[in-house]
C-alpha cells in the first residue's frame, strides 16, 4: 500500500501520504468522469509502474481539458521531478488549475508551497490561507498543517491570513 501511495506522494512520510492520497485515488477511480477515466487510469497504471513518460502522455491531455485530478497529479509530478524536469513554477501553474476548481487536496499541495517557498515566495500567510481553505472543503489532513504554520506566525499574520482567507472564498478560489 505504501509503494502506491508513494506514487502519488507531495510529502514525505507515508502515514501523510496514506490519509492524503489514498482517498484521492479512490474517489476518482470510483466516481471520475467515465469519459476520461480509461485515460486517467492508464496514467495511473503506468504511474504505479514508475513509468512517468506514459503517466504524463495519458495525464496532460486530461488536465488541459480542465480535469482537476491530472491537474493535480500533474502539479506533483513536476513538484518532485516525476518524468519531468523538477520545476515548482510549473507544479503551481497545475495545482492552482485544480486549486481554482475548488479541488482540496491542490489547495494543501499550495499550501505546502508556500509554507516551503517552492516556487513562489516563502509565504505563511498564503500557505494558512490555503490549508484554512482545504481543511473547510474535507481535507482533514490541512487543518493539521494550518496548526502547524499557525505556530510559525504572529497574530496579526494570522488575521491576515485569515482575511485573504474569506476573500479568496468569494472569488471562488480564482486569483488567490
Amino acid at each position: 500500500m505504501c509503494k502506491l501511495l508513494t506514487i502519488y506522494c507531495t510529502f514525505h512520510d507515508c502515514k501523510m501520504r496514506r490519509l492524503l492520497f489514498l482517498p484521492v485515488l479512490l474517489l476518482t477511480l470510483f466516481f471520475g468522469n467515465p469519459a476520461s477515466s480509461a485515460d486517467y487510469q492508464k496514467g495511473v497504471d503506468a504511474a504505479l509502474r514508475q513509468d512517468f513518460a506514459t503517466a504524463l502522455r495519458e495525464w496532460k491531455p486530461l488536465a488541459e481539458q480542465g480535469d482537476a485530478t491530472p491537474q493535480f497529479q500533474l502539479g506533483w509530478m513536476y513538484e518532485e521531478g516525476h518524468g519531468v524536469t523538477q520545476d515548482y513554477k510549473t507544479a503551481i501553474k497545475w495545482y492552482k488549475l485544480a486549486a481554482e476548481q475548488g479541488y482540496a487536496y491542490s489547495q494543501t499541495a499550495l499550501g505546502h508551497m508556500y509554507e516551503n517557498g517552492h516556487g513562489v515566495l516563502q509565504d505563511y500567510a498564503r500557505a494558512y490561507m490555503w490549508f484554512n481553505i482545504a481543511a473547510s472543503l474535507w481535507d482533514t489532513d490541512a487543518r493539521k498543517k494550518q496548526d502547524i504554520v499557525a505556530k510559525k506566525m504572529n497574530p496579526t499574520q494570522i488575521e491576515e491570513a485569515q482575511r485573504l482567507t474569506s476573500e479568496c472564498v468569494k472569488k471562488n478560489y480564482k486569483s488567490c
